[in-house]
């Protein structure tokens, strides 16, 4: 039997991403809500923040999803799909995709172990607030 053993996020590191993500939300003024997968793109820890937008809760996951799916921050599809329109028209159709910034991977001594996604303000304060999240591991 051949089996394989991937790295994911711990519990511990996940609320450390959702504390690390509150802090820079703080910092900015600007209520969010913060999803953090695993590698799986399973949901490990999950904050909406008083305040934050109600739409925001399945667009967070949504950004953490396609993050880690592609491993890729969701803030660079645009770039990577805006002259190759059919890749534009198929990353659409694709489940829960999101191409707005504010999706993040989560790196661990250069491996993906999940990823943060974050909704709550423009895609550039999304990003933002993911970014310094995925900061606080690794």
């Amino acid at each position: 039997m051949t089996t394989i053993s991937r790295e994911s996020i711990s519990a511990d590191g996940a609320e450390q991403v959702i504390a690390a993500a509150v802090a820079k939300a703080n910092e900015i003024g600007v209520p969010m809500v913060i999803a953090v997968v695993d590698e799986s793109a399973r949901l490990k820890a999950f904050l909406r923040m008083d305040g934050s937008l109600l739409a925001s809760i399945e667009i967070s996951q949504h950004k953490a999803n396609t993050a880690v799916s592609f491993g890729l921050p969701t803030d660079m599809w645009y770039s990577v799909a805006k002259d190759d329109p059919p890749l534009l028209h198929g990353v659409a159709t694709i489940p829960n995709f999101m191409m707005l910034g504010g999706g993040v991977p989560i790196v661990s001594e250069g491996t993906a172990i999940g990823a943060v996604g974050v909704s709550g303000g423009t895609y550039q304060q999304d990003t933002e607030v993911a970014q310094a999240g995925a900061a606080a591991i690794g």
